[in-house]
Order: C-alpha cells, then sequence, then structure tokens
C-alpha cells in the first residue's frame, strides 16, 4: 500500500506544467530554426501535457500558434524588454510596436512587463501599445 501511495505522489508532482530555461545561443525557434540569442526578445509557450516549444521572438510564438494545432495551451510566456530574460504571462504584458526597437524577425515587437516602462520608449507618434489580443490580431492579418 506504501509502495502504491509513492507512486501516486511521484505521478501527480511529476506532472507540473512550468517553462523550462531559456538556453541563449543554444535553443533553436521552433517556429524559424534560428538561435535563440536576444534575451529581450524570447518567448515560450507551453502545452497542457507540459511540452516547452521555444521562440526567438514574440512574432514567430503568435505565427506558430496561428498555423499549428498545439491542443490546449497552459502558458504563453514573453521576455520583459526592461527585464532581459525574464519571461512573464502575456495576460500580463504590454506590447510596443515601435521602429526603434528593432526584434530578430523584424516586426519591432517587444513585450514589457509595466505599462509605464512601455511608454518611456516610445519614441514618436508611430509607436503603438497593444494588449496580448490586439497584437495577435494586428499580426494575424499582416
Amino acid at each position: 500500500m506504501r509502495v502504491i501511495m509513492i507512486v501516486i505522489f511521484l505521478i501527480l508532482t511529476g506532472c507540473a506544467i512550468e517553462p523550462e530555461p531559456i538556453s541563449y545561443g543554444k535553443d533553436m525557434c521552433h517556429f524559424c530554426s534560428m538561435t535563440i540569442v536576444d534575451d529581450q526578445h524570447a518567448s515560450e509557450m507551453v502545452t497542457s501535457k507540459g511540452r516547452a516549444y521555444k521562440y526567438d521572438a514574440i512574432e514567430c510564438m503568435i505565427n506558430d500558434i496561428a498555423n499549428n494545432d498545439y491542443g490546449e495551451i497552459s502558458l504563453l510566456l514573453v521576455s520583459d524588454y526592461s527585464n532581459p530574460g525574464a519571461l512573464v504571462n502575456v495576460d500580463k504584458s504590454i506590447f510596443l510596436v515601435s521602429q526603434s526597437i528593432p526584434s530578430p524577425m523584424g516586426a519591432y515587437l517587444s513585450a514589457f512587463s509595466v505599462k509605464d516602462d512601455a511608454e518611456k520608449k516610445r519614441t514618436d507618434g508611430e509607436d503603438q501599445i497593444y494588449s496580448w489580443d490586439e497584437i495577435k490580431s494586428k499580426l494575424a492579418q499582416n
């Protein structure tokens, strides 16, 4: 009986849905196959089965999700531009499209965990701030 309880405990605790650390300079983008080197623009998706997909740019993650069915997605994370390497949930992020901040795939898209940080990076009237749903829709149209 004790062995059965231990096995059940190990099964239940071994299935936690968590992001995998991105190994910059080594990991490849799941969408475009470029090496992930930019810790200010990387992103990650984790499915409900715990499979992690890493991307060199937010726009790669958006395009991959739009073009493929991964089933239920548990986590969508983006690098906080102001805190390089720190992954933040997309629902708690603000997205800035600014020609003054190039991203790896050319969408000029960056994520911020604090709206004031994004506002400070705006350089002109052309720079736009978006929510997650807004930036997904905008990129899907292009």
